[in-house]
């Protein structure tokens, strides 16, 4: 028995939008050799995955490309850089002092998680050579198709756009729902986040811009404005489309896709004149 796709690609040959979608964090494949490793029970692992992000993100989806990691995030981190590996659980990474960790290592979230849920969540250490595989097979494969993506999306429109899809737990109350990540204005023109934060509004929804979350290795990646590439990503509360146990889509689903749906219109409505100015 072969292991599924690291990843899967839908759409067209050739694209028919400016826009690209992708789905990093949503995989439910758990390899055998994670399940051995860990020291607790993998139900542990579901705070980690944007819970049925992919199914919201087919469910909103024309003809737009869109890109889905299979692998469980707590294998390999899509939106963690190669070189963001914790030298608590990972014999190839560089030691770093404590004081000099990012807070993202600090907690737990490098390239491959140690933590989730506020547990530990491996019984040892992983080789170089393990993480260097997970890297080789499943990290560089799926950015250097998104790259091939906007490449191509660009040549035919003179402007590519990538929505990074993820999903959260709900904010404190009164918390925004939707969370619009540009990095701060370096991995998008104002114009598309705009129309995105109007469409939310629109829809009687709460957004914000940035915080709680900016965007991680995907936009700091794929990102290059100048050179008409865009990147934002999208952080859907989870309780808009899930069940109250946070596990099956409710009966948020189908107006969470809708509202998608319109983000989706919104930013390829906004990159048209750019790509009239560019024929």
């Amino acid at each position: 028995m072969t292991d599924p796709a690291s990843f899967d690609r839908h759409g067209p040959v050739l694209p028919v939008s400016p826009v690209v979608l992708s789905v990093p964090h949503a995989g439910r494949d758990y390899p055998l050799p994670l399940r051995a490793a860990l020291r607790v029970p993998l139900a542990s692992l579901l705070p980690l995955e944007d819970r049925h992000a992919d199914r919201l993100a087919l469910a909103a989806r024309g003809a737009e490309t869109l890109l889905v990691a299979n692998r469980a995030r707590a294998w390999i981190d899509l939106n963690r850089a190669e070189h963001e590996r914790d030298p608590r659980i990972d014999e190839g990474a560089t030691p770093i002092p404590e004081g000099a960790m990012s807070l993202k290592l600090r907690s737990g979230l490098g390239l491959v998680p140690r933590r989730a849920g506020g547990a530990d969540l491996w019984r040892r250490r992983f080789a170089d050579e393990e993480v260097r595989q997970r890297i080789e097979r499943d990290h560089r494969p799926y950015h250097a198709a998104i790259e091939a993506e906007l490449a191509a999306a660009r040549d035919r429109f003179g402007v590519a756009v990538l929505l990074d899809i993820h999903s959260m737990p709900p904010l404190a109350s009164g918390g925004a729902r939707i969370v619009i990540g540009d990095r701060f204005g370096r991995s998008a023109a104002a114009r598309f986040v705009g129309r995105i934060e109007g469409a939310v509004h629109a829809a009687g929804i709460r957004a914000a811009v940035n915080t709680p979350y900016a965007g991680g290795h995907v936009l700091d990646r794929h990102a290059d404005p100048a050179a008409n590439i865009h990147a934002i990503q999208i952080e859907i509360d989870r309780s808009l489309y899930l069940d109250r146990r946070r596990d099956l889509p409710g009966p948020g689903f189908e107006p969470a896709a809708a509202l998608l749906r319109r983000i989706i219109d919104a930013v390829a409505d906004e990159a048209v004149p750019l790509a009239a100015a560019a024929q």
